[in-house]
């Protein structure tokens, strides 16, 4: 007898499950960077940080940053300065990596 299948309730929550794994949660954010719009990283960084089971409240106590800003920072609106998003990044084992544009 083959193993039940998981249903998923929604796209989101099939995201996130996929976000568990450091790779796709890599490639994903690597691809949220790749877009025109700078808002789709932050909502992405939202995404990752809620895969891996922290909540912004979490994320304010791990990074010494305030609650509320985090939540700006993490939107659509959001405007993070580097500093503020290094330490978001690395709060969620991350890093930014800097390469050449391959030609």
């Amino acid at each position: 007898m083959a193993p039940k299948k998981r249903i998923y309730r929604n796209l989101q929550e099939l995201i996130l499950k996929n976000l568990h794994d450091p790779k796709e949660a890599t490639a994903y954010l690597k691809a949220a960077l790749a877009d025109e719009d700078e808002r789709v990283f932050l909502l992405a960084l939202r995404d990752v940080l809620e895969a891996r089971g922290g909540s912004i409240s979490d994320l304010a106590e791990k990074t010494n940053l305030n609650k509320q800003n985090l939540y700006r920072m993490l939107s659509k609106e959001g405007n993070p300065r580097l500093s503020s998003l290094k330490t978001v990044l690395h709060a969620i084992e991350f890093q930014i990596d800097i390469n050449p544009i391959k030609k």
